[in-house]
């Protein structure tokens, strides 16, 4: 009873070519006769189905005729065992050269099924289209003060980077010449090897060396930068750090890395960014961290002090009776979120600065003190 092709590989009548190209890998995959559990027959079935779907005219005729269009041709054989698609491929079942044609797959489509059985790549191994000439990414670390961090800065740093050709422009062709297309790959920007294995003949598509995958050629090449489109130069540019910036981040400036090949985009330009300790403030995030010193009696009493913030000075009130290590909170005195609106917080930590050697008057009154406590017995 003739088989019904689609119906082999599990799809529709309406399948694309890769659809019909996924549904055979997963199947010969599955049914393969050298792995373990594979089906021999199975596997002949699903590649003779195959041999016939991916062809567009062989596919057109069984649409019309059905199986019967192949009739003694075989798809890869109506009645082909193992053995003869084996032979069909160039080889007999022990492995030796038949001397029968040998048949030319696609790389694309039994290497992926077969690259991990005999060691060679599937589609990961192919070129894809023409090469990307963008041009390559820039790293560089600036240092900052703690200060252009929280607010931001403008500076001037010096690159040696490739740029675009000023003589031909960034095209690579000696100006008045033309760009060509290239002769050994007719314009594609690959060429096709063939790779022989104990399954035939398989091809594989690499950049073409002669125009480095770009497909086109200058007549004659741009005689400043040899055609490359780019030239090695010392500059200098104006970039602007973002306000709360910390040490570790990194800023990308678009477009200021090295030119592209031929013209191409170029690329971008990372800034790290390392800054330096400040001798009053820290920074916890985008909090900035201080400490005050305050003496006993405004620890007591209770005052009004004025603290240095990124912002400036800012009164800050100290209640009556706060201990040594109460922190306070300058709300929005910190430093400005990066990706959002607002800022940090100022948070500042109070000590009480005791007297390393107290002079006479105030002995006389910590004495006082003394003995005011010991009669109300406060502390005990």
């Amino acid at each position: 009873m003739p088989q019904d092709y689609y119906k082999l590989l599990g799809i529709s009548k309406t399948a694309t070519e890769d659809e019909i190209k996924k549904a055979f890998r997963k199947l010969a995959h599955q049914h393969h006769p050298d792995k373990k559990g594979g089906n021999e027959a199975k596997f002949k079935e699903i590649n003779e189905a195959y041999q016939v779907l991916s062809n567009a005219d062989k596919r057109k005729q069984y649409d019309q005729f059905g199986s019967a269009a192949f009739s003694g041709q075989g798809a890869g054989g109506a009645g082909m065992n193992w053995q003869d698609f084996m032979r069909q491929s160039g080889f007999s079942a022990q492995g030796g050269s038949a001397s029968g044609g040998s048949a030319n797959f696609d790389f694309d489509d039994l290497g992926d099924v077969l690259g991990g059985m005999f060691g060679f790549g599937g589609r990961g191994g192919r070129s894809r289209g023409r090469r990307s000439n963008r041009g390559a990414d820039m790293e560089i670390e600036i240092s900052l003060d703690f200060l252009e961090a929280v607010f931001g800065a403008s500076k001037n740093i010096r690159l040696e980077r490739e740029v675009k050709c000023e003589h031909c422009h960034g095209n690579g062709a000696e100006p008045g010449t033309k760009i060509e297309s290239c002769n050994r790959c007719g314009g594609s920007g690959e060429v096709i090897h063939t790779q022989t294995t104990i399954l035939g003949s398989f091809q594989s598509r690499t950049v073409c060396p002669d125009c480095q995958g770009e497909g086109k050629k200058a007549s004659s090449p741009c005689g400043e930068c040899g055609g490359k489109g780019q030239q090695r130069k010392k500059d200098e540019v104006k970039i602007q750090i973002p306000a709360g910036i910390d040490s570790g981040q990194a800023v990308r400036m678009s477009g200021l890395g090295n030119a592209g090949l031929k013209g191409g985009s170029s690329g971008d330009l990372y800034i790290h960014v390392r800054v330096k300790p400040h001798k009053k403030f820290s920074r916890n995030g985008d909090d900035i961290l201080s400490d005050e010193n305050i003496s006993i009696s405004q620890a007591v009493l209770g005052d009004d002090i004025l603290v240095e913030t990124a912002h400036g000075q800012v009164k800050l009130k100290i209640p009556a009776g706060t201990i040594s290590g109460k922190v306070f909170k300058l709300t929005g005195k910190g430093v400005p979120h990066v990706q959002a609106s607002g800022q940090g917080d100022h948070l500042v930590k109070v000590e009480i600065l005791i007297p390393s050697k107290p002079g006479k008057k105030e002995k006389e009154l910590f004495e006082q003190l003394r003995q005011l406590e010991k009669g109300e017995k406060r502390w005990l």
